[in-house]
């Protein structure tokens, strides 16, 4: 899945920096020229690729001192479909990155880029970003656009799922795009039945937005696949603290009690002592052992 003769520890990405994209995002400029997508929704998705500029590893980098980042240098609107641009790709195991409140185009191809770079995945890493405004008071705004997008997302994992040269499709969604992953998920498991099983991988919902009533209901709608889910809980997540005050008070998946969450049949991994930030809804980008985490559970062992 990675290039030949490439390090044990260097990600695919780090070898062929360039991202899959699939968006329900209106383009911008025909979607070839920065901003490329915006926050508006489009009447059919677009399938891309992301060219990136992978930070520089030399001894005199600011890489070196941990200052370097990625950037994104292009984005390539191709007319094939997802299927065919991951055989394209060489084929394999593929990982997608569903991003979640307040984040522009840009930010979800760069976080994906962190992801799977930072978990050292070896295979082909995929963005799916719906269409977010990226405002703080914008919360009923993404929350619709993110239902709006999961019949979008199921066929993009129905292409994946159906298609010979594909492996193993793991999800990593951050906290709304779990919502609409798990939608997803449930429509995925209603076309395909335990069969689609043997082609999900891992899933793991980081600091999930989702309600406890409305994720209990979900999980026993998707058969198999609620065993492949991890969540990774922070009680002292204060964004979605918030969140459970706008919903009405009721307390959001990602901040609940692990033994709450793990009554529901899934598996949870506390980070309520990784996080040291204010808000501590990141984990999964920013603190290396939760991304370890996600690592161990995408090859399959335990944490």
């Amino acid at each position: 899945m990675g290039a030949t003769g490439a390090r044990f520890d260097a990600s695919s990405l780090s070898i062929d920096p360039t991202l899959l994209v699939t968006t329900t995002r209106k383009p911008v400029s025909g979607g070839r020229t920065k901003p490329w997508f915006g926050p508006e929704r489009a009447t059919s998705m677009t399938v891309a690729r992301a060219k990136l500029v992978a930070p520089d590893e030399s001894r005199l980098s600011l890489a070196s001192v941990g200052l370097g980042d990625w950037r994104l240098d292009r984005v390539e609107p191709v007319s094939a479909d997802v299927a065919d641009l991951v055989a394209q790709a060489g084929g394999g195991d593929v990982l997608i990155y569903v991003h979640g409140f307040k984040q522009t185009f840009e930010t979800a191809v760069l976080d994906g880029a962190h992801l799977s770079d930072g978990i050292k995945f070896r295979g082909r890493t995929m963005v799916f970003s719906w269409p977010s405004k990226a405002g703080l008071f914008d919360y009923a705004y993404d929350r619709d656009s993110a239902m709006w997008s999961r019949d979008d997302f199921e066929r993009v994992l129905s292409a994946l799922v159906s298609a010979p040269s594909a492996g193993r499709v793991h999800i990593v969604a951050h906290s709304m795009g779990t919502m609409l992953t798990l939608e997803s998920l449930r429509q995925l498991y209603a076309r395909y039945g335990d069969t689609v099983a043997s082609k999900i991988g891992s899933v793991v919902f980081a600091a999930p937005d989702i309600d406890m009533d409305v994720f209990s209901s979900a999980i026993q709608r998707i058969g198999p696949l609620a065993g492949k889910i991890t969540v990774i809980a922070a009680t002292n997540d204060r964004a979605l603290a918030l969140s459970g005050q706008i919903a009405g008070g009721m307390t959001r998946v990602g901040a609940a009690e692990k033994a709450a969450i793990s009554r529901l049949g899934v598996r949870v991994i506390d980070a309520s002592q990784e996080g040291w930030g204010i808000v501590n809804h990141d984990l999964f980008l920013s603190n290396a052992e939760v991304q370890r985490v996600i690592r161990r559970s995408i090859d399959g062992t335990t944490a």
